[in-house]
């Protein structure tokens, strides 16, 4: 006869009446605290490693924009039945294409009136210290050393990409490996989804698989809603300039094109450089006029193009997105800028599916169509 197992002791039981150390509140509010902590810790560890590896997350991180604004094109050619190999190496051949004469453009434009604007920028800022005293003293410092300040500045944010070569070098390999890379996550984008999946738990494959379609479904609408907008900011700016016959018209619509992939911050200097060389070449009434202008268009992009060409992508609060664009530029520089709001609305778009999963009782799937094909 085989030995019967002895009886399992029941649990014990705290004694009657005995009250827990801390009250049900403390509790609760250790546990977030405790949640809090990690999730900091995990983030401060991630921002490490980026910063250690920026030399290979620079590259990595501007082909996922140039992916997200190169998708339509991308699924479009499928649609023609291109091969993949194809449709992203002709992808990749007109972003060269675009890219390359908007940046020939911008540059020359950039070139053929920067020195004009720098003077004019000096001469209002030596007009504004005959009015401002002291305060515009400083003012006329800054604008003989805007040069300066420029290189110093644009280095520093470009310093350390690839270790030992001059900032043209260091942004042509930059461009070349973000090109070759989003290559690559055009045609393989399939094979990344599986690699998610077999790499998440078995459990949550589909929840890794839709969040991460969710992350770049918003980049990939707010790098082509940003696009539009800033292509639509910069034409309506360039033409008020035009007609009022302010000079480096055409330089100053660059700049705005540029600086709107910074929202906020961005339109803001570029229309304050705009209404300085306005003020010193055609005087206080062009001033105020190119002013008009200028707010007339943001006020037709905060209520016109903000809201139907990016009805689609994760909405932010302005105060949130100066927050994200005030990080960026503390961990990378401009660089940081410019990477900060589309990474902040990957994030959120996690965010939303996490809690279209969560937040309604787990109803659905939780499923939203991806950008990929």
């Amino acid at each position: 006869m085989s030995a019967v197992p002895p009886p399992t002791p029941p649990p014990a039981r705290p004694p009657a009446g005995a009250r827990p150390l801390l009250p049900e509140g403390a509790r609760r509010t250790a546990a977030w605290c405790v949640v809090l902590l990690l999730v900091a810790g995990v983030a401060a560890v991630l921002v490490w490693l980026v910063v250690v590896f920026k030399t290979a997350v620079t590259p990595v991180l501007l082909a996922l924009l140039g992916t997200g604004l190169l998708g339509p094109l991308y699924r479009r050619l499928l649609l023609m039945r291109v091969r993949r190999s194809l449709a992203a190496g002709l992808t990749v051949l007109a972003v060269l294409v675009v890219v390359g004469g908007i940046t020939y453009i911008v540059v020359a434009a950039l070139v053929d009136t920067g020195d004009q604007i720098i003077a004019s920028l000096r001469d209002a800022a030596q007009s504004l210290t005959r009015h401002l005293g002291a305060a515009g003293t400083s003012l006329d410092d800054l604008a003989k050393n805007a040069r300066q300040l420029l290189e110093k500045f644009g280095g520093t944010a470009a310093s350390g990409v690839i270790s030992g070569l001059s900032v043209v070098a260091q942004m042509a390999a930059t461009a070349v490996l973000a090109l070759l890379l989003i290559f690559f996550f055009l045609r393989d984008s399939d094979r990344a989804i599986g690699v998610l999946r077999t790499l998440a738990p078995r459990s949550t494959g589909d929840m890794v698989e839709a969040m991460a379609r969710r992350a770049f479904q918003a980049v990939e609408g707010f790098m082509r809603g940003t696009t539009v907008i800033a292509a639509v900011d910069a034409v309506l700016i360039g033409v008020g300039l035009l007609v009022l016959k302010v000079p480096g018209a055409v330089g100053l619509a660059a700049l705005v094109f540029v600086g709107a992939y910074i929202p906020y911050l961005g339109a803001f200097l570029s229309g304050a450089v705009a209404v300085l060389v306005a003020l010193a070449d055609r005087g206080v009434v062009i001033a105020l006029w190119v002013l008009g202008v200028v707010l007339a268009v943001q006020v037709i992009e905060g209520h016109v193009l903000q809201p139907v060409v990016q009805s689609r992508t994760v909405q932010m609060h302005p105060a949130l997105v100066m927050l994200a664009i005030t990080a960026g530029a503390s961990v990378a520089g401009i660089l940081g800028m410019l990477l900060a709001v589309p990474l902040t609305a990957a994030f959120f778009g996690v965010i939303s599916e996490l809690r279209g999963r969560y937040g309604t009782g787990g109803g659905g799937d939780g499923r939203s169509p991806g950008p990929g094909p």
